[in-house]
């Protein structure tokens, strides 16, 4: 089993994302002694934002390619490999401005990619990446889950849309919202949200 960890906060330790993901992770160790796990860090090591130069070069013989541009193709190889590699895909996503990260838009442009996770047919488009779970670990500063800010949600909404889009239909999501409501609301949160996982991993045992 392998197991693709995705963080994009920026905020680093101070990050309900990378914490409730961390968490989950440790969980999935536990569970598979032997699995493998590789962590990407979206922040630490960002990769450029999708251009027509790069995405031209997907199918441009590497001879072609210049130093700067052999290295952003590289890095765009990579994201796929790792992703179809993967059996478990866990992304940490909080909300920037009611939507997700650039940084995790970039990832995204790098995976959903035609003719490798997914393909238009006679019937219209078709996801390839099945068979995989994903584990969203959801982390925002209000309620957007339900009430009068339901609308403005662009983060869950677009990352279940995505992934359903390429074929992934095992979707987990870990919503910890009301972060920025109060410390005591943030704590209950966050505590709610850890017992969540550590639930999961009794029931999975």
């Amino acid at each position: 089993m392998k197991l693709l960890h995705i963080d994009s906060s920026i905020l680093g330790a101070n990050s309900a994302s990378r914490e409730l993901g961390a968490a989950w992770v440790g969980n999935w160790r536990r569970q598979h002694p032997q699995g493998a796990v590789k962590h990407l860090d979206l922040v630490r090591d960002p990769l450029a934002h999708l251009t027509g130069e790069i995405f031209s070069a997907r199918a441009t013989p590497e001879a072609e390619r210049d130093g700067a541009l052999a290295r952003d193709v590289a890095a765009d190889h990579s994201a796929i490999n790792d992703f179809l590699a993967a059996d478990v895909v866990v992304i940490g996503a909080p909300m920037y401005n009611f939507s997700i990260p650039s940084q995790l838009k970039a990832w995204i442009d790098r995976i959903v990619v035609a003719g490798k996770t997914f393909r238009y047919g006679a019937n219209g488009p078709e996801g390839l990446a099945k068979g995989k779970k994903a584990v969203v670990i959801i982390s925002r500063g209000g309620i957007y889950s339900a009430g009068p800010a339901a609308a403005l949600d662009f983060q869950e909404n677009y990352l279940r849309g995505v992934l359903g889009f390429i074929g992934i239909t095992d979707i987990e999501v870990i919503r910890a919202e009301g972060l920025a409501m109060g410390a005591e609301k943030r704590a209950a949160v966050m505590a709610q949200a850890q017992r969540a996982i550590a639930d999961e991993l009794l029931e999975a045992a």
